[in-house]
């Protein structure tokens, strides 16, 4: 069990492009959240997404979807991407990177992009890169899945049965 004093809070903050996700996928989302509790706190911050009419330069709309999302990122926070591209982990590996961040008083920032995803500039910036699956989820559940796997981590280090 987690032993960090109940005035340390380690901010762990999702940034994901999109702000009109169906009820469901906010729902999903809140419930995780408020599971997660000291000395952790998760927080959303949604990136409005461009509009991408036909012919658009999606490269360009990436490029300033991307720009908002650093813009968002908290001061002095580890910049995680969320990316296909990524490097998969377990759960169990999702834990120890809390409890590091905690041990660190690193706040984190986890980005989840656009439809188009991220830059290799973006991927660049990043501290760490993720990936949440091979499989293909609707965009909107990423969020949901972030938001659970945290919690679920969350549990395996206060020693809740959450996770068996």
């Amino acid at each position: 069990m987690l032993n960090h004093g109940l005035s340390r809070v380690l901010k762990i903050t999702l940034l994901a492009v999109g702000d009109r996700m169906p009820t469901w996928i906010d729902q999903g989302f809140f419930e995780y959240q408020k599971r997660i509790v000291r000395p952790f706190r998760l927080s959303l911050v949604q990136i409005p997404a461009l509009r991408r009419p036909k012919g658009a330069d999606m490269a360009r709309i990436r490029q300033q979807e991307e720009s908002r999302i650093l813009n968002s990122v908290p001061d002095s926070a580890c910049l995680i991407a969320l990316d296909k591209r990524g490097l998969n982990r377990t759960t169990k590996q999702v834990a120890q990177n809390m409890k590091n961040w905690l041990d660190q008083r690193e706040p984190v920032a986890l980005a989840i992009g656009g439809p188009e995803g991220f830059s290799e500039e973006f991927i660049g910036m990043c501290s760490e890169v993720w990936s949440l699956s091979n499989l293909t989820f609707p965009h909107g559940l990423a969020r949901v899945i972030v938001a659970e796997q945290l919690y679920r981590g969350y549990s395996i280090l206060q020693g809740l049965p959450y996770h068996r």
